[in-house]
């Protein structure tokens, strides 16, 4: 009879990426120790509205944006009843705006109508609102009732986390289910928002700093990845 062939590779490599998450964790804390959610709200409600609003567009816009936004349509059932070409108006520089719009109408029709007019605390239910996918779910959980359901994966943790090596995926649902076996589930949310902060400061997406990155190291992308520089056009003087 034949030994048996242990897969002892594929145990090990799977231990390795694991310690190098952790070591990654590590670090990202320690380089961003106050990181959180940058989008402005006062209630589940508005944090999910913020939220979808933040698709293709940045936190900065959306919060300029929803003080108006709030003002005007606080909560759920104001949102559900709002005329929306007003509500298309006052979400217009978001991009999208008429998308938004009718999703963020929609989904507060179904929060008022199915929940109470409560933004329901399961995922599962999360994600039956209109324009509410994992990303959005998961950051309305986390910041608005401080559940740790799953991670956050936006164009920044998909980019990082294919360049430090913990995931060969590019759809965001497997990227997820990939960093949640390598990171404690407590850590689950900040680690996307340290890691958004560090893919905005550090390691971006034509011209990463490797020179400048602590993670440098633990990454086995660091300098190879090829760097996109835009010329300037120089006019000749007459």
């Amino acid at each position: 009879m034949g030994a048996k062939i242990i897969p002892v590779i594929s145990t090990r490599k799977r231990s390795s990426v694991k310690q190098r998450a952790l070591e990654i964790l590590v670090r990202l804390k320690r380089l961003y120790p106050d990181a959180t959610c940058s989008l402005n709200y006062s209630t589940p409600v508005q944090l999910l509205v913020a939220t979808i609003l933040s698709a293709q567009c940045t936190d900065e816009r959306v919060n300029q944006v929803t003080p108006a936004l709030f003002n005007k349509f606080p909560d759920a059932a104001s949102l559900a009843n709002a005329d929306l070409a007003s509500l298309e108006n006052l979400v217009r520089s978001t991009g999208f705006y008429r998308n938004k719009a009718k999703n963020i109408q929609a989904a507060c029709r179904m929060i008022v109508n199915e929940f109470g007019g409560h933004v329901p605390k399961r995922m599962e239910q999360l994600l039956q609102l209109p324009g509410v996918a994992r990303k959005t779910a998961n950051v309305v959980l986390a910041h608005a009732y401080g559940i740790n359901a799953g991670v956050t994966v936006d164009t920044h943790v998909k980019r990082l986390s294919q360049r430090l090596g913990l995931t060969e995926h590019t759809d965001p649902i497997r990227i997820e289910r990939d960093l949640m076996l390598l990171l404690p589930q407590p850590d689950w949310e900040n680690w996307s928002i340290r890691l958004i902060y560090h893919g905005r400061a550090i390691c971006k997406a034509r011209s990463p700093a490797c020179e400048a990155c602590q993670l440098a190291e633990l990454c086995p992308s660091a300098f190879n990845v090829p760097q996109v520089t835009v010329k300037a056009k120089v006019e000749e003087s007459p």
